[in-house]
């Protein structure tokens, strides 16, 4: 079998937002019945330079592989390899920075079908960088979005970024002057930023609001006050076990007194373990999903592209 080699642009002309979050439910089910296995994200450094590795199990493919990817002051590289689980033999190498992107929002868009409440049609987006377009099309894609309000530091990124968000997903989209006023009364707020300190004040996060924080997957990095987490209820991880190594908003949490205990998988919802009438969902708390991003996600994605199901 020779090997396959897909670009940016095959995996953007092949996959979509609704595709991506029905494959995502599939793989996260699949994964909570125990038939799909993920390894957290490693780190290896040198000067100027750090990789990343992470990898993952999909017998519903029947393939295993891994992400990799670089980054560097230049930039990052992705990559997304998988291989045959049954001879081992290598299948296809995908280039994966638009994959990772509409993963990590397919991720979002899955919490939020079950998680953001049902009426819930305006929403609040704090960064305008690379990750945060595909945010927004994976809430617009599981609740009938009306308006959704833009914040980051830059005046003109965020005014331009509004515009965009306006023409392309069609929704309409207002530059906020700081992230309290974006995030006040939303039902949905997204943090989506590379900060190290909490971006949205405690204060403007409504009971009831669904908070998405995705920008960070390094323990020192915390793009949410300890009070939000500790008034979340509940708080759903993408993975618990690679949030106790990355998710710095729990991470401090923790350190401050609130309990790992109280953080539940996103698999274990989906494979309907732990069923949603005992999460504790009402207006009287916000609720969080933090999502670190897993190898899982990138390989069943692009074994999507590469690989039919397995009857």
């Amino acid at each position: 079998m020779s090997l396959l080699l897909l670009t940016e642009e095959d995996v953007r002309a092949r996959l979509d937002m609704n595709t991506a979050i029905a494959l995502l439910e599939e793989a996260f089910r699949e994964w909570g019945e125990g038939r799909a296995d993920n390894v957290p994200r490693r780190r290896a450094r040198a000067p100027g330079i750090v990789l990343h590795q992470m990898s993952a199990a999909y017998p519903l493919r029947n393939v295993v592989g891994f992400k990799t990817y670089t980054t560097t002051r230049s930039g990052a590289r992705f990559h997304v390899a998988l291989y045959d689980a049954t001879s081992g033999s290598p299948i296809a190498i995908l280039e994966a920075d638009a994959l990772g992107r509409l993963r990590t929002g397919a991720a979002t868009g899955l919490a939020a079908r079950i998680l953001a409440d049902p009426s819930a049609d305006t929403m609040a987006c704090i960064g305008c960088g690379r990750q945060a377009a595909t945010q927004i099309e994976a809430i617009a894609a599981v609740r009938p979005l009306k308006e959704v309000k833009i914040y980051c530091r830059s005046e003109e990124r965020r005014r331009a970024f509004a515009d965009r968000i306006t023409e392309q997903l069609e929704i309409p989209a207002t530059a906020c002057d700081s992230a309290e006023q974006a995030a006040e009364n939303q039902p949905i707020v997204v943090t989506v930023t590379t900060s190290s300190q909490p971006v949205v004040a405690d204060s403007a996060i409504a009971s009831g609001t669904l908070v998405c924080a995705v920008g960070s997957n390094w323990p020192h990095k915390r793009e949410l006050h300890v009070e939000t987490v500790r008034r979340c209820r509940p708080v759903v991880c993408d993975d618990v076990d690679a949030c106790l190594l990355e998710a710095g908003e729990l991470i401090g949490a923790a350190e401050a007194g609130w309990s790992w205990s109280d953080a539940v998988s996103l698999k274990e919802i989906v494979a309907e373990k732990r069923p949603i009438a005992d999460l504790g969902l009402g207006e009287d708390a916000p609720r969080l999903f933090k999502s670190v991003g897993l190898a899982l996600e990138d390989v069943a994605l692009a074994a999507e592209l590469v690989c039919p199901p397995r009857n």
